[in-house]
């Protein structure tokens, strides 16, 4: 009888993670232990909350593994059909969608409950992607044109449900695509110069605008009370200004090394709303210092540098588009989310990328990472 001998695990294992790109994952491992040991404290007493953090966040480098062996290629022949689909889910959602909390965000499909705007994170910068690769060498300014109604509908869909929050991650994960692909500086100065003098006027006019009496035009009433809560969170210390307030404290309090490993008292005795999920980071300042909060923005910042890397080498348009725009969408959630909980942002609901809990935000990040561990992956087998 012949005994057939199997190969070695790691010899099976070998076509997987052949061009697999280490630095970028010895970067998500760090902040993914971060992140198990932050949920650890912050949400021992909340349930399951790190066993499902530990098996969300598995399941996500899964995702990212799987998806990384799919070749930008085939990624590009999927943004049409994607983003069709997203932009239907949410039309879908607005005529029959579940309304939690004054918004309609959720759309039951039989088994379960979707929320189609966190397909639309990866879907608009997707396929922004592949209209400027269609267009590579050919760019006018109608074909700009053309990229912002692309990103303006999911946007506007995805504001009107409201969700604030997510529809500023779709559109800046869009703008991203549409900058990376040579959007001219001169459009790009004046939205800069109105930001700047928005803001200014907003400050100065605080004590005026933001009276009971006064209505201001798009924002809806409540958005209006998160940014006027933002400029002055004392004037609602126990109400709306209560999350800015105690996300102060306890970042404050952390000084430079913490607290210590769930030792956390804001933390722990409830002091800190959301403090698994959109807060969290209130904790981890808390219980780690600003040594702590260090390390895990060198995390974030070598990620950040690493993915900007990949898209500088990425052999085609739409690979340099696609993992730039994914790169500094990772900015746009780390910069709001901590800007919210340290008082320089009005509160929105963005989740910290590996940090906060979140199953459905958990499975969008290993995609995305999936997605850019594919465009690594082919610029090194090009190389080689």
């Amino acid at each position: 009888m012949t005994v057939i001998e199997r190969p070695p695990l790691l010899s099976r294992l070998k076509p997987w993670l052949r061009g697999f790109d280490v630095p970028l994952l010895l970067v998500i491992l760090w902040l993914c232990g971060w992140g198990l040991l932050c949920m650890y404290s912050a949400g021992y007493d909340h349930g399951t909350r790190f066993v499902d953090h530990a098996r969300n966040m598995a399941l996500a480098l899964g995702l990212m593994l799987i998806v990384a062996q799919v070749p930008p290629q085939r990624l590009m022949a999927l943004a049409v059909p994607v983003y069709t689909l997203g932009i239907a889910l949410l039309i879908a959602t607005a005529l029959f969608g579940i309304s939690k909390k004054g918004a309609t965000r959720w759309l039951n499909i039989g088994i379960t409950q979707i929320q189609p705007s966190e397909l639309l994170k990866l879907a608009t910068p997707l396929m922004l992607a592949w209209w400027f690769q269609k267009r590579e060498g050919i760019l006018r300014w109608p074909d700009f044109m053309a990229a912002f109604a692309l990103l303006l509908l999911p946007f506007l869909l995805v504001a009107k449900q409201p969700d604030l929050g997510t529809g500023i991650l779709v559109l800046a994960a869009g703008l991203y695509v549409i900058f990376f692909a040579g959007l001219p500086w001169k459009l790009i100065a004046p939205a800069f110069v109105l930001a700047a003098a928005g803001i200014t006027t907003l400050v100065l006019s605080e004590e005026r605008i933001c009276q009971p009496d006064v209505t201001w035009p798009v924002l809806k009433e409540y958005q209006r009370h998160r940014v006027c809560t933002l400029l002055d969170p004392s004037k609602d210390p126990l109400g709306k200004g209560f999350h800015i307030i105690q996300g102060e404290i306890a970042i404050g309090s952390g000084g430079m090394t913490g607290k210590g490993f769930m030792q956390g008292t804001q933390t722990h005795l409830e002091f800190i709303p959301e403090r698994t999920t959109d807060f969290i980071f209130a904790a981890f300042g808390e219980e780690f210092g600003f040594l702590g909060a260090m390390a895990l923005l060198a995390g974030f910042t070598a990620l950040i540098l690493r993915g900007l890397m990949i898209a500088s080498d990425a052999p085609t348009l739409f690979g340099r588009l696609m993992a730039g725009a994914v790169t500094l969408s990772f900015f746009t959630y780390v910069f709001v989310n901590m800007g919210m909980v340290s008082g320089i942002l009005p509160v929105v609901g963005v989740p910290l990328p590996f940090i906060s809990y979140g199953g459905t935000a958990m499975v969008t990040l290993g995609l995305s990472l999936g997605m850019l561990m594919s465009i690594a992956r082919v610029k090194k087998l090009v190389k080689t």
